[in-house]
């Protein structure tokens, strides 16, 4: 398949563009594409750090702090927030496929960092009503749902064809990224007092926002190009229309038409890949809130570590799971199999959490390496289904190349996600009263449901897969080496 070139010339640009890029000389549709991924990565490392502070402060909270002192009133916030957060991600995606991407993409950015530093306050202003905790954590919860759709929509209508799982693997970093930069910076401040914590990545998000509202192109047609010069997933153009003729066609439109949630639930695997998603995020959310915490309760090497400490050696969960994002969507990109990749990976999730339970309290090497290799598994396939999967579906030749759904859907899945990651905090509240033993045993099961419920895709997949490397090994016999060797990319030629 051969990529049909960017356009030459550089078409007006709307006069509700971005202010930024209005004011810079124009440029290539590659710039284009390289600041629409940079500044999304951005915008949703922000999102993530901004989500941080509450898992950093909760031993000081418990240590310090009324009314928290029992952890399941700590598990309590974070419920609030991930039920509001999944429940507002079904609104978000629903708007995200009918407004400015660019500008409710901003809105939510700094209505999120107001909210984030509003739990803050309550530390400054001496307050120890739970009622208000929780109510900051449900405002939270719904500004930060604009987040995912928006930037799952904004990447998928720049960047399609067949190499979209590395690409959306290695741009999903930014998840890891926000979670170690929100770790790190929550960190350091609270040495000044908890409140800080959340004030510092709350105005980070907020001017991040500004960022967003100046300089990102939410489509091709923002800037003086049409459609993406990419054959689209869900089929190719056969019209012979250039590029050139797309972008004058498409300078007045924002988007194709919208889909409704019923249409979007109809495509064929979200359901199934939504639910597999409520068990892979609650895994990984159950350690993205919990983990500093059970890290400071734990006697490493047999001695236990602050909870600042805790906090930064946290991080290199996150920095397994930037690999395992990045594998997974390779592997599957290679396969052309993203349920056996997801489902392969949660099984080998299973036995890498038992083993950081059981002997990462014997040094602290084995504790970083286990601990790596835990988030490698756990946030591979949760990243592989969040990204690719999502903009894939979005995508599906069921929608026949005259509508999009592409953060309606990624809101479906998403949000059915966070219900589970809602559900895993709130759990390990109560269950961690009894042990860490029954909590990572919870951890485990909900892997293998997960695991459990792609099989009907993987019996797809496997024979297809079987297939395709028969073919590979008979064109190599016959000295065809270079025939199949990215068969994934002529696949639809």
């Amino acid at each position: 398949m051969t990529k049909p070139p960017a356009p030459a010339m550089h078409s007006p640009e709307r006069a509700d563009g971005p202010p930024g890029l209005r004011a810079l000389p124009a440029l290539s549709y590659d710039t284009h594409r390289a600041l629409v991924l940079g500044l999304t990565f951005l915008a949703y490392a922000l999102y993530h750090a901004s989500r941080k502070p509450p898992s950093i402060v909760k031993r000081e909270l418990a240590r310090a702090w009324p009314p928290f002192a029992d952890p399941a009133l700590l598990g309590a916030t974070d419920v609030a927030f991930l039920t509001s957060y999944s429940l507002g991600m079904f609104v978000a995606g629903h708007l995200g496929d009918r407004l400015d991407l660019r500008r409710f993409l901003a809105f939510g950015m700094a209505t999120s960092g107001a909210a984030v530093a509003l739990f803050g306050a309550g530390y400054f202003l001496g307050l120890h009503s739970l009622a208000f905790y929780v109510a900051a954590q449900v405002i939270a919860g719904l500004l930060q749902s604009t987040g995912w759709p928006s930037v799952v929509a904004i990447v998928g209508n720049w960047f399609c064809g067949r190499r979209r799982g590395l690409i959306m693997g290695v741009w999903n970093a930014h998840t890891s990224v926000g979670n170690i930069t929100g770790s790190l910076v929550a960190a350091a401040m609270l040495g000044y007092g908890w409140g800080w914590s959340f004030v510092v990545p709350g105005g980070l998000i907020a001017l991040g926002g500004a960022l967003v509202l100046l300089f990102l192109a939410p489509y091709p047609q923002y800037v003086g190009f049409g459609p993406a010069p990419i054959e689209p997933v869900a089929e190719e153009s056969t019209d012979g229309e250039d590029s050139s003729s797309s972008a004058a066609s498409g300078v007045g439109k924002d988007r194709r038409d919208a889909v409704g949630i019923l249409k979007a639930l109809a495509i064929p695997g979200v359901v199934i890949f939504a639910l597999c998603l409520f068990f892979a995020k609650l895994v990984a959310y159950t350690f993205l809130y919990w983990l500093p915490f059970y890290l400071s309760q734990t006697a490493i090497g047999g001695e236990h570590m602050s909870a600042a400490s805790a906090g930064y050696l946290s991080v290199l969960f996150d920095v397994g799971g930037i690999i395992g994002g990045i594998l997974a969507g390779f592997i599957s990109d290679q396969l052309n199999a993203r349920a056996t990749t997801a489902a392969v990976f949660m099984y080998l999730a299973i036995p890498s959490l038992f083993l950081f339970h059981a002997y990462g309290s014997i040094s602290k090497a084995t504790n970083i390496g286990l601990m790596m290799i835990s988030g490698l598994f756990v946030n591979g396939p949760y990243a592989l289904i969040t990204t690719a999967v999502s903009a894939d579906l979005g995508t599906h030749k069921s929608l026949k190349g005259d509508s999009r759904a592409l953060a309606t859907v990624t809101a479906i899945i998403d949000g059915t996600g966070s219900l589970g990651a809602a559900l895993g905090p709130f759990l390990t509240g109560f269950i961690s009263r009894r042990g860490w033993d029954s909590v990572f045993v919870m951890l485990a099961l909900c892997a293998f449901v997960a695991a459990v419920l792609l099989s009907s895709h993987v019996k797809i997949e496997i024979p297809q897969i079987i297939e395709k490397w028969r073919n590979r090994s008979t064109n190599m016999r016959n000295g065809n080496e270079d025939s199949d060797v990215q068969p994934l990319l002529v696949e639809e030629s």
